[in-house]
């Protein structure tokens, strides 16, 4: 537990310089970085039909010392449906 001491979490915008896809590595004390992308449209299926949608991609890295792998994905869940529907994060 001494190496978290002082730990944190962090958010990385590669997404403003034109990544679309990344990896956030921890640097010591971190528990967890939140990497964000750029928003570029693609292809998607919307009810079994191809519709052009912003898409942006978020990845999270972090230690597993302290956060379980089922703890983080409904987090990223969580930003997930917020950054979609943003009203919905008046209602918590």
């Amino acid at each position: 537990m001494e190496d978290l001491i002082g730990g944190s979490f962090t958010i990385s915008n590669s997404g403003i310089w034109g990544s679309l896809f990344g990896t956030p590595i921890i640097n010591m004390p971190q528990t967890a970085v939140l990497g964000v992308y750029g928003i570029q449209d693609r292809p998607v299926a919307v009810n079994g039909e191809v519709q052009i949608r912003p898409i942006m991609y978020i990845a999270l890295t972090y230690d597993h010392r302290i956060i379980d792998g089922r703890e983080a994905v409904k987090f990223l869940n969580l930003v997930k449906g917020y950054l979609e529907e943003p009203s919905t994060m008046l209602l918590h």
